[in-house]
């Protein structure tokens, strides 16, 4: 399988609001996985959404095509607020994404167990292939030695981590009553942060009963568990309500918090679980994913340091894996060189030994003799093209590689109509040529 270049497009928190990541956001990865797939010269695709980014990566022949593939992946979004990067920026920027520098709170972690699921998302359709899955092995690489071997991940290191950060400065948490709606990875960090930051009480509403008991159970605070149906009722009990669901529709709206007097709330869910009017209420604050900036703003300047020595990790991975890449597709070039000039060799020397022969029969050695010519024929006119392709994939010069794997295509088996036989059936072969190889 040759190996390609990547085209990626993103629309994320850095120029785009909530609502408009809503907008663009695909209803599941694998869907949108293979809808690429089945697009005009893509081979690859992987496809990323979060609550705060939806990107989508293609491998093609060439840029041009990668870029058409990507063109209405984002029909919906402003074109201000869409980024689109071509092969080494797309490698770059999946890197950062899985650094954490391009989340909303920087270094968070949460973000590395997002791409490793969206690979076995885009996995199971067959969207990943050696270009894509080289790129992302190592970004996920280069995001965990982010973490250990830098201080990019201290202090606030996810979105509920940083929900009840805002949460706290609206109110004091000390002994208050809490909901967490969601049970998943996000609310899950959400009630640890409540539990942490002193609530008396962390009431946990989830579809699956049983996974918000399991939540309940870990925590060191008091706890219980509800269903999902039950957080209306279950909002007016609490002075604090997270919600980090992934359900399609709102799981809260006006009604389920007219009645919950002053409460804080949290929404850090992709598509969003609180309705639009909540806030209109009487003493209910809400907060979405856009609040949360203050918190992350500070987030990022004290983690700055840290974040230029993860800069300084991507640079040197990236130019391996780039180095990598290079090294590939000159290879490939070079090996469908060879491939289809040993096809063109084994058969023009099969017809100069038959003819050969017809005038006399060859020894063992005589015949190794016109192999080894042959041989070193294709050996010597090769190794110039050969150096010229690894020197074009030295200097980026894909182009030049991409034409020659047109030229040499492994899958030949015939010569061309306009170059025929070097040794046609009726040639006759001078005696200077056939002296020496028959028999006496």
């Amino acid at each position: 399988m040759t190996a390609g270049v990547i085209s990626s497009v993103s629309v994320s928190h850095r120029r785009a609001g909530v609502d408009e990541i809503e907008a663009v956001a695909p209803t599941d990865e694998r869907t949108a996985v293979s809808d690429l797939l089945g697009r005009d010269g893509v081979s690859e695709a992987f496809v990323l959404v979060t609550c705060n980014r939806v990107e989508a990566y293609v491998v093609s022949d060439d840029a041009p095509a990668g870029r058409a593939a990507l063109e209405d992946f984002v029909p919906l979004a402003r074109e201000d607020a869409v980024e689109r990067f071509g092969h080494e920026e797309s490698i770059r920027h999946l890197m950062r994404v899985a650094c954490g520098l391009e989340s909303l709170v920087v270094g968070e972690d949460q973000i590395i167990g997002q791409v490793k699921t969206a690979m076995a998302e885009a996995g199971a359709v067959g969207g990943l292939g050696p270009t894509l899955e080289d790129a992302l092995t190592k970004a996920v690489h280069v995001g965990e030695r982010a973490r250990t071997e830098t201080a990019i991940n201290e202090g606030v290191v996810s979105l509920a981590s940083a929900a009840v950060e805002l949460a706290a400065r609206e109110t004091d948490l000390d002994g208050v009553t809490a909901l967490v709606v969601g049970a998943g990875e996000m609310g899950t960090l959400a009630a640890r942060s409540l539990t942490a930051a002193g609530v008396g009480t962390v009431l946990v509403a989830n579809r699956t009963v049983p996974h918000a008991e399991h939540v309940a159970e870990e925590l060191a605070t008091e706890a219980r568990a509800v269903g999902l149906d039950a957080a209306p009722a279950a909002a007016t009990e609490a002075d604090v309500v997270i919600t980090a669901t992934g359900a399609p529709e709102y799981v809260l709206d006006r009604s389920a918090l007219e009645a919950a007097g002053r409460t804080v709330v949290v929404d850090i869910a992709q598509p969003r679980d609180v309705a639009p009017g909540v806030e209109a209420v009487d003493d209910v604050v809400v907060h979405d994913i856009d609040a949360l900036e203050a918190v992350t703003d500070e987030t990022k300047a004290h983690r700055e340091a840290a974040a230029r020595e993860v800069e300084a990790l991507i640079d040197d991975e990236l130019d391996r894996l780039l180095d990598s890449f290079k090294r590939k597709r000159a290879d490939e070039a070079v090996s469908a060189m060879y491939e289809g000039a040993e096809r063109v060799k084994s058969r023009e020397l099969e017809t100069a030994l038959n003819k050969l022969e017809s005038q006399g029969e060859l020894t063992d050695e005589q015949r190794e003799t016109v192999a080894a010519l042959a041989d070193s024929l294709v050996g010597q006119l090769l190794a110039a093209p050969t150096k010229s392709l690894r020197d074009a994939a030295a200097e980026d010069d894909w182009s030049t590689i991409h034409t020659a794997m047109k030229l040499f295509d492994p899958e030949f088996d015939r010569a061309p109509e306009f170059a025929p036989s070097a040794v046609p059936e009726d040639a006759d072969i001078p005696e200077s040529v056939v002296e020496g190889f028959a028999d006496d």
